[in-house]
């Protein structure tokens, strides 16, 4: 495995420590790797490599376990378009217009969210 560092916010990492210590997840790293195999399988032809992530999966979203579709409007599409602007501001070194685009359009415990930060923190560091 490839070791990553990223920094979260204090109140996502605060709602972070609520579902470890609700049973839904082992601990921290268990859930970021949950987080990002997610929206990796929801945005890509990705298959997720996570032990059980299907049993995880349809736990965290019961709904989707029962076949049910998102709501209209949050399609792959509609994030795809959230994350080329991100990337176009983070490109051009604005940073904070990013950040605000990203806090209007998820909450930051989305697991979407947490991606477009690490977009933002690629491109100011020039990786």
């Amino acid at each position: 495995m490839v070791k990553s560092t990223v920094r979260f916010s204090e109140t996502v990492m605060d709602r972070v420590e609520e579902l470890v210590s609700g049973d839904q997840f082992s601990s921290k790293s268990e859930f970021q790797r949950f987080a990002v195999e997610y929206v990796l399988s929801e945005i890509d032809d990705y298959e997720p490599e996570m032990l059980d992530f299907e049993d995880v999966r349809d736990e965290v979203f019961p709904d989707h376990a029962l076949g049910r579709e998102e709501p209209e409007g949050e399609g792959d599409g509609e994030f795809y378009q959230v994350a080329a602007r991100v990337r176009q501001f983070a490109l051009r070194g604005e940073v904070d217009t990013a950040r605000e685009l990203i806090d209007t359009q998820y909450p930051a415990t989305d697991p979407r969210a947490m991606v477009l930060d690490d977009i933002i923190e690629t491109y100011r560091h020039g990786e």
